[in-house]
């Protein structure tokens, strides 16, 4: 990967943050910094087709509606279930 040399302004707090975070972890402040970009650039990029749209064919015969129907089955379902009891260690 060839890296390119950029400048951008940050909040005084999150380069503050930023030192702190590359001090505890022992990496350089650039690499976190190089990793916020790519997280953001990745959830900003635009893919030119539907993620498994030709590389998987559809399991079933299952329609969009039909799918739709499912998952509103399962949020009933969560939302009548009994809350989880936290479990007890042992004594």
């Amino acid at each position: 990967m060839t890296l390119k040399r950029t400048t951008v302004y940050v909040e005084a707090e999150d380069l503050a943050v930023i030192k702190e975070a590359a001090a505890r972890e022992g990496i350089a402040e650039a690499e976190i910094i190089r990793e916020g970009i790519h997280l953001a650039a990745m959830a900003r990029r635009v893919w030119n087709e539907p993620f498994f749209s030709s590389t998987y064919e559809p399991i079933g015969d299952a329609t969009e509606e039909d799918v739709w129907a499912e998952k509103a089955a399962a949020y009933e379902r969560t939302k009548h279930a009994a809350p989880a009891s936290p479990e007890r260690g042992a004594a």
